[in-house]
């Protein structure tokens, strides 16, 4: 058996953990929105077409704000198609995913739907075909109360309160090739900048993210960071970042090891932040936006074929992933880097939460169901809310085909709101258990309430709306003294006084 060592102790505070590090992603983008959230006639549809069995997979996820409508497909996007009448909205070419939307589901439809999910609204707008005064006015028509045209229609449209969106992402991914309206640093900074400005000046109390590199691989990451926030920094609050990882060599070692390249990336973005912000002699500190992040690879090879099965089509089959038990793995491992750098990375969003690259399946024809990678997200959400604490870990550690001294057992530890101490941590080894030993020094009397562990004999097990229960957590007799963690797991210790 391995041993590993952790030293904590509650003066070694990382940041209090914004609670939105656990949120999540819906884009108009294959069967996310249409038979995935909504789906008019279905048998668990409620009187507005939301799928009530989707809700309650939601909420059980504990989602705190749910960023929409896009990803790529914003950037060619007119939120005025989404507004009034379903029957007098236009059907729109998607340029991003070679489909036709019907728009039957807009701002106001995503905002009633998330208050069924108990989630917020984290709303981008378009900065690619679109223009500052496009995004003023979304804004305006959301969160002004009344007495403007603008206002007025959404009060006429059925909102007679305002929508109160309180998050905004100024575009997407705008440093892409393949993004609609795509531009340099520099064109992106000042559109940015000046979208920002206006944006707040309607409404002063929210929350702005620009675009950061679309992935660390991009040839202008870091320059495009600089140059862009050179431009907006005094009026904006986060920049995004993007990362998907996956097993594309069938080396697991290596896969489960990508987290290195992860708290990397956050670093040097860190770092980037804060040049500029040395550079104006700015007060404040510009915060990370993780607002895409997930593994994904099983399904890119399938796209093209659908496009030619059904071109243009609606709802179309697009990145569904079937995630299987090493990626819930690697999955965990993410939310455990986002939480030791949860002093500068405050919002997160896995992409996505239905049918594309999502924790959450659904059949238009029958249930919905769980994801392998559903139960360490959920887990986090309803246990990792509190203030993140530094780990002192002591364990072997290896190499792998990219990455060197990786660690054995990685972990985070929140002390919760409640007082009491949860610890999230996964073994990498896939061939023996590991014996952690926890030294709690300053925390007095604490009693092991409960040892939840993600484990399977086979890395490549997948849960199906069939088999819904073959990849779930389970419950472990709470030890005395060290703590057991079985090879290739994810485990969660929940420690009260």
């Amino acid at each position: 058996m391995r041993k590993a060592k952790m030293i904590l102790d509650r003066d070694y505070l990382i940041a209090d953990i914004d609670k939105r590090l656990y949120g999540n992603f819906i884009e108009h983008l294959g069967r996310a929105v249409y038979t995935g959230i909504y789906q008019p006639g279905h048998p668990t549809a409620d009187s507005e077409g939301f799928r009530q069995d989707v809700i309650d997979l939601v909420r059980r996820l504990d989602v705190p704000v749910t960023r929409y409508p896009g990803g790529n497909f914003v950037s060619g996007y007119d939120w005025r198609d989404g507004i009034g009448p379903k029957d007098k909205r236009p059907k729109r070419l998607d340029l991003a995913w070679k489909t036709t939307e019907p728009n039957e589901v807009g701002i106001h439809e995503f905002a009633a739907w998330a208050k069924k999910a108990n989630t917020e609204v984290m709303y981008a707008v378009n900065l690619g075909t679109g223009t500052p005064d496009d995004a003023r006015q979304v804004v305006e028509y959301a969160n002004h109360p009344k007495g403007t045209q603008l206002s007025d229609l959404r009060r006429k449209n059925g909102a007679r309160d305002p929508l109160d969106i309180k998050l905004w992402c100024l575009g997407n991914e705008m440093d892409g090739p393949w993004q609609m309206g795509a531009k340099t640093a520099y064109e992106y900074g000042r559109i940015a900048n000046e979208a920002a400005k206006l944006m707040k000046l309607v409404d002063p109390s929210i929350e702005l993210v620009a675009c950061g590199s679309s992935n660390s691989g991009m040839r202008t990451f870091g320059e495009w960071e600089y140059e862009v926030l050179t431009e907006c920094y005094d009026n904006v609050d986060y920049i995004s970042l993007h990362t998907y990882y996956g097993n594309r060599t069938n080396d697991t070692n290596d896969f489960l090891a990508r987290t290195m390249d992860l708290d990397q990336f956050i670093k040097t973005v860190v770092a980037l932040c804060d040049a500029v912000g040395g550079k104006k002699h700015a007060k404040k500190r510009i915060q990370l936006s993780f607002d895409e992040w997930n593994v994904w690879y099983h399904s890119n090879q399938r796209n093209e074929e659908i496009y030619k099965e059904q071109p243009w089509g609606t709802a179309l089959e697009l990145l569904e992933e079937t995630y299987n038990f090493e990626d819930a793995l690697l999955v965990g491992l993410m939310l455990i880097t986002f939480l030791k750098n949860a002093d500068r990375v405050r919002i997160a969003c896995m992409a996505q939460l239905v049918n594309v690259i999502a924790p959450i399946m659904t059949n238009p024809n029958g249930g919905a169901w769980a994801q392998t990678i559903f139960y360490p997200l959920m887990q986090a959400s309803k246990f990792g809310r509190g203030k993140s604490l530094q780990p002192i870990i002591t364990c072997e550690k290896h190499d792998t085909k990219s990455f060197t001294d990786v660690p054995l057992v990685d972990a985070a530890a929140v002390l919760n709101d409640d007082g009491g101490l949860t610890i999230f941590a996964v073994n990498r080894s896939l061939d023996e258990a590991a014996e952690l030993t926890l030294d709690l020094r300053s925390f007095g009397k604490l009693t092991l309430k409960e040892h939840q562990v993600l484990v399977h004999d086979d890395l490549k097990a997948v849960n199906t709306e069939k088999n819904p229960d073959n990849v779930v957590p389970k419950a472990l007799k709470p030890e005395k003294g060290a703590v057991v963690l079985p090879k290739a797991s994810w485990n969660v210790l929940r420690f009260e006084a």
